[in-house]
């Protein structure tokens, strides 16, 4: 859990899915990135993909933006190796 109260940061290296979910009522999310925003170059997992197996607190009246409601399986996912 990354709060204002604890100040913790989390590093996810360039390339590494990741997700987050806001468990309280509003959140300021910031990025710290090693380059330029490039839309071209971002890809999206749908967030409740069956083979992950996440188990997200999904709170009630769960809310999705447009973008991350379009993700594709992680198997039909480009990945790079």
């Amino acid at each position: 859990m990354l709060t204002e109260d604890n100040c913790r940061q989390m590093w996810i290296p360039p390339g590494f899915a990741h997700g987050f979910l806001v468990t309280s009522e509003s959140a300021d999310f910031l990025y710290k990135t090693t380059d330029y925003y490039a839309p071209e170059h971002e890809r999206c997992i749908i967030w409740n993909d069956a083979e992950l197996a996440i188990e997200w607190p999904v709170p009630m009246g769960l809310q999705l933006s447009e973008k991350d409601a379009m993700g594709c399986s992680f198997a039909a996912a480009e990945k790079y190796v």
